[in-house]
């Protein structure tokens, strides 16, 4: 038997920036923190030589080709198991919540199936071959984000170079900074779940077509990246609440599925009570509402009361440092 998980993350700064339209032509950068809601795969040897998976759903097939769950489908055929296994998949968080999701259980899947194996694997390897999976196997108009936060976990920086390229960089952030990040910032979950490909493949496409908008938009969002980086390094954390406010300004002018009337209502309502800046974490449309609150003033408890007011759930999280790990392998 064989346990693995991969964490989901939250972004600080820069997101969007990691999509192949946008950084082959000028390249990309971001900062995100991988967070302790993990999506987990249990794999085991079946007796018979079908194969069975039990996700929100249950399939039994005779081989890999057959399956209908393309992620499923995909990381078999890669991995090379035609027969003989079973798959039982869960996650902490709902599926289109902006956190990744799709990416860490690609992930957490090939971990496990390697290890099935007994081939060795590096983390940069099974970012690459989820990016391989979702990208190019199955078309998704997502970025490199998600795979490589959840193979690496951590508060780290990406580079995405123009020849497709993932720079992995640690944030170099003191303790003191790290745990007063982890304390200011704050989750709340909207209750709207959301497909990111289906906003994300706005922005691909004006991208494609070098609409010069949507370029500069990006450019700007990861300028805020970069500023981000220094700020947090320099251990100036409440800057954070002004960049992230100025990065949800920006961002809401790509595309109108980003945002809604409901979510411009709470994210008002959480900067009258003590938020000094937040965004939709993922494509937007839903999913978790990022804050953040300088708790110095005591205000942290006033933002949540409001939130909860608003029909919205407090999600309390740690950062990930381990990023894609087997838990069991007996």
């Amino acid at each position: 038997m064989i346990l693995s998980r991969a964490p989901t993350r939250i972004t600080l700064g820069g997101g969007g920036t990691d999509l192949k339209s946008y950084y082959a032509k000028y390249g990309g950068f971001l900062i995100a923190g991988a967070i302790d809601k993990y999506c987990t795969i249990l794999a085991n040897k079946r007796f018979y030589d079908s194969i069975r998976l039990s996700y929100s759903q249950m399939e039994i097939k005779d081989n890999a080709a057959d399956i209908e769950h393309r992620i499923f489908r995909e990381a078999l055929k890669l991995t090379g198991i035609e027969k003989g296994i079973e798959l039982h998949s869960t996650a902490d968080v709902p599926a289109s919540c902006g956190l990744g999701t799709s990416s860490s259980f690609t992930v957490a899947l090939l971990n496990a199936l390697h290890v099935y194996n007994k081939d060795f694997v590096t983390q940069k390897q099974l970012a690459e071959e989820a990016c391989h999976i979702e990208i190019d196997i199955l078309g998704e108009p997502i970025g490199k984000q998600d795979q490589y936060m959840a193979a690496f976990g951590g508060p780290t920086c990406l580079t995405f170079n123009k020849n497709g390229d993932v720079l992995v960089e640690p944030l170099r952030i003191s303790s003191e900074a790290l745990d007063q990040l982890e304390s200011n910032i704050l989750l709340f979950f909207t209750g709207k779940e959301r497909s990111a490909s289906e906003i994300l493949s706005e922005q691909d496409e004006k991208c494609q077509q070098d609409d010069q908008e949507m370029a500069e938009n990006l450019h700007r969002i990861k300028e805020i990246g970069l500023e981000t980086r220094k700020y947090l390094e320099r251990g100036e954390v409440n800057k954070l609440g002004e960049l992230l406010h100025v990065h949800w300004e920006i961002k809401k002018k790509r595309s109108h599925k980003i945002s809604s009337s409901f979510i411009d209502e709470c994210y008002e309502v959480a900067r009258q009570n003590g938020a000094t800046g937040g965004k939709l974490v993922g494509a937007g449309g839903g999913g978790f509402l990022m804050c953040y609150c300088n708790n110095n003033n005591n205000s942290k408890p006033k933002l949540v009361e409001a939130m909860q007011k608003m029909g919205l759930r407090w999600e309390r999280f740690h950062f990930d440092f381990d990023g894609a790990k087997i838990l069991v392998n007996a």
